[in-house]
């Protein structure tokens, strides 16, 4: 292996070796403690330490890498403390995830590391909105990601690079290829033989190197972030490696021919730059020794201080108040004062512990304390609650299709990029993973995000980012997600069956987001705005057959409307009828055509659904109807009724009756359609409980 020391200095050359000899070290002990059970797991990185500590230690300590299971190198590269690395990989207290998660799965700001999840491709988007960020507060920094020769292989990988491309951000692409994922050789992984080739495709430049050479990775990163950083682009660089060991230490190695081990054996990173600096003069016996004996010396004090660490206490309050950011009492003082509430910030932390204050407030019940109004269609409502959040927060950037010039499919961001600048009001490619996942990125560098997609339907194209890294983040190691995902959704225009889904469901089951979905134009503003404030990440639904049928008056002022409280639509005592965007309407027509007594609850926010104002209007009436447009099996009715079922029984007075739209998918014709849709079901459950 030759070794081109070009101008760099003898320490220079010495702190390398003193970062690739300590992962390896590190590893060596991990191995030891896994067969003595002290730790459950480990992916191992032996035989491709160079890429980590090369690629890491030649950025600046600000700028933000995010590695996989093999880059060890990166952690001790950024000194994280070992004690603490040890904490984490043993499930302890001192962890960066608290015992919630293990391995490399974290991060920490402190140290501009964004650790991986299991899926492997989706980090490659975050450090896209990481970079984005970067160049928008046009800081001349790099952003550097890891993949797998396997993980690849993923459309995350397509999309990451593709947006790159487009967008010109300065991301290094770091391609470990090791020959295998997991099991499977490359040839079975994909036809082409390097990645570089790759790299034109998407119009970037595309470097290989020698991935087993800590010199030549350090010399090249280098280069390239040097140059990104005056001018901003992607580059893919491909470090040609092998793995030692298993994908991890249970999968063994047997799958792999012994000639590859015996070859790359002689390749080995840390013996190969060991030999050229003793060769050289640049160490000697006595360092190496001493070196190595320092390293030893800090590997055990940080396994004592981990060994001395508390396992984490089961505490449930604990567990759940973590799986979301706080929010700041600013945003709720807003709302309360909004609603004609005199408060100071420092009395909100106390409205916010009684559970009955301000418990079903609806902004229009008072006009005059909200000062002038005007009439709004629903879908204008929106369009000014955007607008007036991206005026309130200049860290506020908006991503989807069409939605720049066009305005978008519905017209909401018409006439924004005269106002706030293509920079803050972006078109994307039709890449819905990565632009969730740009916008964890852009959180990462304390911005905030809104992706739009152009149909509800069109999520699932984007449901890993939300589910597995928006939701997850903040109770794993801190770090929230301030994304809003507005969803255009629903049925009622023939749009057919992936136009018109009600998905809603789908998120309400996840820990983590949070879940709203406005009926009126009043609450749409509000509860958009709130979204927005909100530093957690929020799935807004919005019922496209609502944007242009419906107006109200609607604030003209900046205001929010807390996320989590329902409303009372109608009031009355004979039943209660629970739900949520259209079927609001259905209830309350009904209702009207019916001359029916009863409550109308809008529940406004479905993740946290207000469950005091359901048992209330339970404990009023003894009656309930749930009604959503949602298909009937999995619908969020089923929760209501069940926690009814559970904590209210003794207020009931006949059956919980769930009403919802068939367990079909939703039809095209516009006859077919209709006959899906709960309307009709709504008339013969309200006919059969009034003569219960």
């Amino acid at each position: 292996m030759q070794f081109d020391r070009k101008d760099y200095s003898n320490d220079t050359l010495l702190h390398l070796y003193h970062h690739l000899l300590k992962p390896r070290m590190i590893e060596e002990k991990m191995l030891i403690l896994l067969r003595q059970g002290k730790v459950s797991k480990w992916f191992s990185g032996i035989g491709q330490e160079a890429i980590s500590v090369g690629s890491t230690l030649a950025l600046e300590p600000d700028e933000y890498i995010l590695p996989l299971h093999r880059n060890l190198g990166v952690f001790t590269g950024r000194d994280v403390p070992m004690g603490r690395l040890f904490g984490q990989w043993q499930g302890k207290t001192t962890g960066f995830t608290k015992g919630r998660d293990r391995s490399f799965h974290f991060g920490t700001n402190e140290h501009h590391i964004v650790g991986m999840i299991s899926h492997l491709g989706p980090q490659l988007a975050v450090a896209g909105g990481i970079a984005l960020a970067d160049v928008l507060d046009e800081k001349p920094r790099v952003t550097v990601t890891y993949s797998g020769d396997g993980g690849a292989s993923e459309g995350d990988f397509h999309e990451a690079l593709n947006v790159a491309a487009v967008w010109q951000l300065p991301v290094i692409f770091i391609i470990e290829n090791n020959g295998y994922g997991l099991s499977t050789p490359s040839n079975e992984q994909f036809r082409f033989r390097y990645f570089v080739d790759k790299g034109p495709a998407y119009g970037m430049e595309a470097v290989q190197v020698d991935g087993n050479n800590v010199l030549e990775v350090y010399d090249t990163v280098k280069r390239l972030a040097e140059d990104l950083r005056q001018n901003p682009r992607p580059v893919l660089l491909e470090a040609l490696t092998f793995r030692m060991r298993g994908h991890e230490e249970a999968s063994g190695t047997k799958y792999v021919p012994q000639e590859l081990f015996t070859e790359w054996a002689a390749k080995d990173p840390v013996e190969n730059y060991e030999k050229w600096l003793l060769q050289e003069g640049i160490l000697d016996e006595e360092a190496r020794m001493r070196y190595r004996e320092t390293i030893k010396r800090e590997i055990e004090e940080g396994l004592k201080e981990a060994d001395a660490a508390p396992v984490p206490t089961p505490d449930a309050a604990r567990e759940l108040a973590d799986m979301y950011a706080s929010v700041e009492p600013s945003a709720l003082s807003l709302a309360l004062r909004a609603n004609g509430s005199d408060v100071k910030d420092e009395e909100v932390s106390d409205k916010e512990g009684d559970e009955n204050e301000h418990q079903n407030e609806n902004l229009s019940a008072k006009p005059d304390a909200l000062g002038s109004k005007t009439e709004k269609r629903y879908i204008d409502a929106i369009s000014d609650g955007l607008r007036q959040s991206m005026e309130r927060y200049p860290e506020l950037v908006l991503m989807g299709q069409d939605i720049a010039e066009y305005g978008g499919v519905f017209k909401i961001t018409d006439g924004f990029v005269a106002q706030f600048g293509k920079g803050r009001v972006r078109n994307t490619p039709l890449c819905e993973s990565a632009i969730v996942g740009a916008g964890l990125g852009l959180s990462i560098r304390g911005k905030k995000a809104m992706v739009e997609m152009q149909f509800a339907d069109f999520v699932t194209c984007g449901f890993n980012q939300i589910i597995n890294n928006l939701a997850k983040s903040h109770y794993r190691w801190g770090q929230n997600a301030d994304v809003v995902v507005r969803m255009p959704t629903g049925a009622g225009s023939a749009a057919g069956p992936f136009h018109s889904q009600s998905n809603e469901a789908w998120f309400t089951h996840t820990p983590g987001l949070k879940v709203v979905f406005p009926s009126n134009p009043v609450d749409a503003k509000g509860l958009l705005c709130a979204a927005l404030a909100d530093p957690n990440p929020v799935l807004f639904f919005e019922h496209k057959l609502l944007y242009r049928s419906l107006s109200g008056p609607v604030p003209d002022a900046y205001y929010t409307t807390p996320i989590g409280k329902a409303a009372l639509a109608r009031e009355g005592h004979e039943l209660s009828i629970v739900t949520y965007g259209a079927g609001v309407h259905w209830a309350l027509a009904l209702a009207e055509e019916l001359n029916l007594d009863c409550d109308v609850l809008d529940l406004r926010t479905l993740l946290p659904w207000d469950e005091q104002a359901v048992r209330r209007t339970v404990e009023k009436t003894g009656r309930l109807i749930l009604l959503h447009e949602d298909t009937m099996i999995g619908g969020l009715g089923g929760e209501i009724g069940a926690w009814v079922a559970e904590n209210c029984f003794r207020s009931l007075d006949a059956p919980i009756v769930r009403v919802a739209s068939l367990d079909t998918a939703v039809p095209f014709a516009p006859t077919l359609e209709q006959d899906f849709l709960p309307r009709q079901r709504l008339r013969e459950a309200v006919e059969k409980m009034r003569s219960y």
